[in-house]
């Protein structure tokens, strides 16, 4: 009989550290591409590495603002603290690489015990192959030939290789298997079934009866294997706990349903029950630990993304850890600093970070600091207001408590980390002294 599968540290893949590609990026130069970075490092010759080892100071170390900055402290606590939640509740960790696109942090997500890493698109896929990931959950459905000709290459040039699929579609099926036949696949590509979360969600088959459909479809060929079921819990309409865990439970009966009627390929040595995103993560551990024994152990697959930044906004309000404090607590590691470039009246003020350096599709920044170009002392952002955006500028209100002047750097919050690493291609991490000791670069 079927037991569950162990813990995401059992789960992890040999030699999860950093691959040969990953220590490359510290080779790379520091140029005008990368936003922020001192001119007399590009002057020199330096490389991110050596830049990084002489451990500069991020005000005074010749950094330019705007400048994005990851905390050390606090990108090492939230990745700590996933790494332990996901061991806690007996769920294996595939964290959804599209929040950071940094090979740096999958490294690091895979050291801590993740099984994977989840891609959205299969550029995102191709990045992860070129930096030594060998095992993915593709969270869509691929239906483009080009890149499906790619994925059946990588499947026969690499035995070692593991890519898992959202299938939602009988047609989807048929291109998918007519691209594979076509390309001369010699191995199927795994598939899951993705469950819907409801009539006017996102993607996924919104009945048990066309999940079912899907399932014999994929059963009618030989370039796919059926290996589990999946879907996306944060897009439920309305979404609270009881509607979350309602549809939750649904998936799981999903799944038991398929294996109680021989529907998952034969040669299977486990079930994969996918779901999780950042919000609701509480309520997956809790439905998942109610799956019943199948017939073979069970794969419980977490994959939730934006914890390793976090944010002071959207996940500062919805994370799990909120309603279950006991798990911990998640820290905001992203700080934006820009400077005030101009100060026309007592209520108003600009600095010199707009849209194209911050996130603003949910929430504005929020002003949160200031150091003094006087005398380099940090005070909180008290009386100060971002109002909005510009494409280089943001807009303050400052009313009479704010002490603001030209000069000053400002320290920003942002909210929803998914649209933050996607404007900076090389980030600087800082310790609690604000010295730069790495680099992160990003992949968009």
């Amino acid at each position: 009989m079927g037991v569950e599968q162990g813990t995401a540290a059992e789960a992890a893949p040999a030699g999860a550290g950093e691959s040969p590609a990953v220590r490359a990026l510290s080779q790379e130069p520091v140029t005008h591409r990368f936003k922020g970075l001192p001119a007399d490092a590009e002057a020199a010759g330096r490389t991110v590495g050596e830049l990084a080892a002489e451990r500069r100071d991020l005000f005074d170390g010749g950094f330019t603002t705007p400048l994005l900055a990851l905390s050390a402290e606090s990108l090492e606590h939230n990745l700590a603290l996933l790494e332990t939640y996901a061991e806690r509740h007996r769920l294996a960790f595939a964290p959804h690489g599209k929040t950071s696109m940094s090979p740096q942090l999958f490294a690091r997500q895979l050291a801590r015990g993740a099984w994977g890493i989840t891609a959205a698109v299969p550029h995102q896929v191709r990045v992860y192959r070129a930096h030594g990931i060998n095992r993915v959950f593709l969270a869509n459905e691929v239906v483009d030939a080009a890149a499906l000709r790619w994925i059946a290459g990588e499947l026969t040039a690499d035995p070692d290789f593991r890519l898992v699929v959202y299938v939602d579609s009988v047609r989807g099926v048929e291109l998918m298997d007519e691209a594979l036949r076509a390309a001369g696949t010699t191995r199927p590509l795994d598939v899951v079934v993705e469950l819907g979360a409801g009539e006017g969600a996102r993607t996924g088959a919104r009945t048990e009866e066309q999940c079912a459909a899907v399932a014999d479809a994929v059963a009618a060929t030989t370039t796919l294997r059926l290996v589990g079921v999946a879907g996306y819990e944060g897009e439920v309409p309305r979404a609270d706990g009881e509607r979350v865990r309602a549809w939750l439970r649904r998936l799981v009966a999903l799944a038991a349903g398929f294996d109680a009627a021989g529907r998952f390929a034969a040669d299977l040595d486990e079930i994969v029950v996918s779901a999780g995103g950042s919000a609701w993560f509480d309520a997956v551990a809790d439905v998942f630990a109610e799956i019943p024994e199948l017939s073979r152990p069970v794969l419980k697959l977490l994959r939730s993304g934006a914890y390793v930044s976090h944010d002071d906004g959207h996940y500062k309000e919805l994370t799990p850890f909120n309603r279950v404090p006991e798990e911990g607590e998640l820290q905001p590691a992203f700080r934006l600093w820009a400077q005030v470039v101009s100060r026309p009246s007592d209520a108003q003020a600009f600095i010199n970070a707009g849209k194209r350096d911050a996130a603003y599709d949910l929430h504005l920044p929020e002003a949160q600091v200031v150091r003094s170009a006087r005398d380099g002392k940090v005070r909180p952002a008290t009386g100060i207001t971002v109002t909005g955006l510009s494409d280089q500028h943001g807009w303050l209100s400052t009313d009479g408590s704010a002490r603001l002047e030209v000069g000053d750097w400002v320290g920003l919050g942002m909210s929803h980390p998914c649209t933050i690493f996607d404007k900076w291609q090389l980030i600087p991490v800082v310790d609690a002294d604000g010295h730069v000791v790495e680099f992160v670069r990003t992949f968009f």
